[in-house]
């Protein structure tokens, strides 16, 4: 299986180091939308798909004003998915299949760019979006991102066990190779993406963390400011800290056999999408 690395909405808030830990406090930080393009034997298979087209046309429409202005997310149409793929050389209707980790605007809302595609993700997650339990829930994601009416197609979190963790679940019509892992706590149904490329595993871990630091088994760390946000949004707080630990403990058992990701972290980004074009 051949993995493209694709970043599908770049946004540079304020907080310098605070947030990307890099030198500097008093400039912007960068962060990405880290989403995985999969070249399958029964077509392309997107996982997660950034921001969306009407993102690069009118961000606050589509994205709201409190995230525009938090976020500060760039309106580059190049950066979509769909012009990516384009730019890859495929016929973006060949994407028959999307697998998402959640239902976030910064996830989701580039499924509107392929509205022929099923969208798999878990029963949880998608009950948090139909029916959301407080106004906070109600309020985080973007319904008019799924006016279109996406093709769902949703799981139970129950499965195979997996290095460790406990439920996982094959995906209707997809190959083997590509698996859903719950990882509740930045949202109830939230879920890791799991692919076997053939010479390894890669674990997308969504927003179940945020900075490379915090799976370093030796040492854990997070800037300040990102370890506010992650608070901030996080919907089960015990189990968000617990992913933590397991994903540590996965990178330290068999970080020879799973590289683990997650969606915003810059570094990972350009540390894995420089290792698929070698």
């Amino acid at each position: 299986m051949r993995v493209h690395h694709l970043n599908c909405g770049t946004m540079r808030p304020l907080g310098g180091k605070l947030v990307d830990g890099r030198p500097g406090l008093f400039r912007r930080a960068t962060m990405v939308c880290h989403c995985l393009l999969l070249e399958t034997d029964t077509g392309l298979v997107l996982v997660e798909t950034g921001m969306g087209t009407p993102a690069a046309v009118d961000r606050v429409a589509w994205l709201g004003a409190g995230f525009v202005r938090q976020s500060n997310p760039l309106a580059d149409p190049e950066q979509t998915a769909i012009a990516q793929i384009r730019a890859l050389g495929f016929d973006p209707a060949d994407v028959r299949d999307i697998v998402l980790t959640h239902l976030d605007l910064d996830h989701a809302g580039g499924l509107i760019d392929f509205p022929w595609a099923r969208v798999h993700v878990y029963a949880e997650e998608l009950r948090a979006f139909t029916e959301p339990r407080d106004a906070a829930e109600r309020g985080r994601y973007r319904r008019i991102q799924f006016a279109h009416g996406p093709q769902w197609t949703s799981y139970a979190d129950t499965g195979e066990p997996w290095f460790g963790f406990e439920a996982v679940r094959q995906l209707d019509g997809l190959p083997p190779e590509i698996l859903l892992v719950p990882l509740a706590g930045h949202t109830r149904g939230h879920a890791g993406i799991a692919v076997d490329t053939g010479s390894g595993w890669l674990l997308n871990a969504g927003d179940s963390y945020f900075f490379h630091g915090q799976v370093d088994p030796a040492a854990p760390h997070v800037p300040a400011g990102l370890k506010w946000f992650e608070g901030r949004m996080e919907t089960v707080k015990g189990a968000r800290l617990d992913n933590h630990r397991r994903l540590r403990q996965l990178v330290q058992e068999h970080g020879d056999e799973v590289t683990v990701f997650a969606a915003h972290d810059e570094t990972e980004f350009r540390r894995l999408s420089t290792r698929s074009r070698v």
